[in-house]
C-alpha cells in the first residue's frame, strides 16, 4: 500500500491529483450537449417504464434472466434509427468499445487506429491479441501507409478504429476518405460516434450518416447528447450475433436496467422531434469559438478547446473556471481547459493570454445564457452566472482561486464590481 501512497504524492506534486466534486454553476463542461438529461419527456419515460414493468434492475445477464422486452424494443428501434442490420445495448461506451476489440480482433488480425482515439478503444486494442498500427491523427496518407504495412505483414483481417468527432480538439474525422480506404483494403471501419450522435448528420444519426456500408461498425453512446446512459453497437446481423455468443464482457455482465432502455428509446425519438436543439448548439459553439479562439479555424463541433500549454497553468485556470461551470442545464457545452503537456511552449504567455480573453469568455457564456434562458434571476443568484468570475478577473487581472469556487449573489457581484 505504500506504493499507492507514493504514487498519489507524485500526482499531487505534479498537480495531477484528481478528486470528485459535486457540480455547481453553469454547465459548460459536461457531455449533455442538447440538454436532454433534464428533459421532461425523459423523466416521464422513467415514470411510465417503472409503472408498466414494476422492474428496476434487470436481474441478471442478457443470456440468462436479464433480457427484457425493453432491451429488445430499444435494439430494434435503434437498428432502424441508425440504418444498421442490428443493434446491441451495453451499460457504457467504454464497455462497448472494449468489447468490440477484445472480441472481434483476433490473433493474425490487425488494428489500424488514430493516435488520438479514445482510451476505451486503446484499452480494447491492447487487450486483444491483434497487431497494432498507429496512424497520425486524421491523416489519410498515414492511414494508407499503416494499412499497407498490415497487409504486407500478413494480416488476415484489418480493423480501422476512429472517432467521428474527437473529444479533446473537437475536430471531425475525414470519414468519406477513411471509408474509401476501408473498401480499398477490405478492412472493417469502426467509428465511435460518441460526440456526434444526436448532433451531426442530416437527421442527427452521426457524422457517418449516409456513408455506412457493410464494412462499417458504429458505436453510439447514450450518455452524451442523448442524456441517458449506456451505448449501442450498430453492425450487421452476423456481427451482433457473434458478439452475443462470444463477447465475454457482454455475456458475464448484468444487463442495464430495462427502464433505462425505455428512456434511451425516447431520447432517440426526441432527436427527430426537436431538431432545433442540435442546430442551436452548433450555432452557440461557433459563437464561443469566434470569441475564444478567432485566429484558429473552427473545427465545426460543439467542443471548443482553449489550449493553455502548461500543466500548472492549465490546472490553475481549470480550478478557477471549473467550479463555475457545471450546472446541468447545458445547451452549450464547451470544454474550456485541458492538459496538453508539451504541445505548446511559453506557459506564462499562454496564461496571460487566457486572462486577457477571460472577459470575452464570460461574455460568450453570458450571451449563451441569454440566448437559451433569457436574463432571469432565480433565488437571488446572479442572472448571468459567469459574472462572479468575470468580476474577479477584471478587478485584479487574475483569477482568484480562493473565491472562484463560491457562487455569489447579485448583490455580492455588484459590490465586487
Amino acid at each position: 500500500m505504500q506504493s499507492l501512497a507514493a504514487e498519489l504524492d507524485r500526482l499531487r506534486r505534479l498537480h495531477r491529483l484528481r478528486s470528485l466534486r459535486l457540480p455547481s454553476g453553469v454547465d459548460f463542461t459536461s457531455n449533455d450537449y442538447l440538454g436532454l438529461a433534464r428533459h421532461p419527456a425523459l423523466r416521464e419515460a422513467v415514470i411510465v417504464a417503472l409503472d408498466d414493468d414494476a422492474v428496476v434492475g434487470a436481474g441478471g445477464s442478457r443470456l440468462l434472466r436479464g433480457h427484457h422486452l425493453a432491451h429488445a424494443e430499444l435494439e430494434e428501434f435503434a437498428a432502424s434509427f441508425f440504418g444498421a442490420g442490428r443493434a446491441l445495448y451495453f451499460g457504457s461506451g467504454f464497455l462497448a468499445n472494449f468489447t468490440l476489440f477484445t472480441t472481434l480482433a483476433e490473433r493474425h488480425d490487425a488494428v489500424v487506429f488514430d493516435e488520438r482515439i479514445h482510451a476505451s478503444v486503446k484499452e480494447g486494442i491492447h487487450a486483444s491479441p491483434a497487431e497494432r498500427y498507429r496512424a497520425r491523427h486524421n491523416n489519410l496518407e498515414s492511414f494508407t501507409g499503416e494499412l499497407k504495412r498490415a497487409r504486407e505483414n500478413g494480416a488476415r483481417r484489418i480493423f480501422m478504429a476512429v472517432e467521428s468527432v474527437y473529444s479533446m480538439d473537437g475536430d471531425l474525422a475525414p470519414l468519406r476518405g477513411l471509408s474509401d480506404l476501408a473498401n480499398r483494403f477490405e478492412a472493417v471501419l469502426v467509428v465511435d460516434e460518441a460526440h456526434a450522435t444526436g448532433i451531426f448528420g442530416k437527421s442527427g444519426r452521426g457524422l457517418g450518416e449516409g456513408l455506412q456500408n457493410g464494412r462499417w461498425i458504429t458505436l453510439h453512446t447514450c450518455g452524451k447528447a442523448l442524456g441517458v446512459s449506456g451505448a449501442l453497437i450498430c453492425a450487421s446481423v452476423e456481427t451482433i450475433a457473434y458478439l452475443i455468443n462470444k463477447a465475454r464482457p457482454f455475456i458475464y455482465s448484468t444487463a442495464p436496467p430495462p427502464f433505462l432502455a425505455r428512456v434511451v428509446k425516447r431520447a432517440l425519438q426526441l432527436i427527430d422531434e426537436e431538431p432545433w436543439r442540435r442546430e442551436r448548439v452548433l450555432k452557440l459553439a461557433h459563437l464561443a469559438h469566434r470569441e475564444l479562439n478567432p485566429e484558429a479555424t473552427f473545427a465545426g463541433s460543439q467542443i471548443v478547446p482553449v489550449i493553455i500549454g502548461d500543466d500548472e497553468a492549465a490546472i490553475a485556470v481549470a480550478e478557477a473556471v471549473g467550479p463555475q461551470s457545471a450546472l446541468a442545464g447545458g445547451h452549450l457545452t464547451t470544454a474550456l481547459v485541458y492538459d496538453v503537456t508539451g504541445r505548446l511552449p511559453g506557459a506564462e504567455e499562454k496564461l496571460k493570454r487566457f486572462i486577457s480573453i477571460t472577459g470575452r469568455v464570460g461574455d460568450v457564456l453570458n450571451e449563451s445564457w441569454r440566448l437559451v434562458f433569457g436574463a432571469k434571476s432565480k433565488g437571488g443568484e446572479a442572472a448571468l452566472p459567469f459574472e462572479s468570475f468575470l468580476f474577479e478577473v477584471r478587478k485584479s487581472g487574475k483569477p482568484d482561486l480562493r473565491r472562484a469556487g463560491r457562487r455569489q449573489s447579485v448583490e455580492e457581484a455588484r459590490a465586487a464590481k
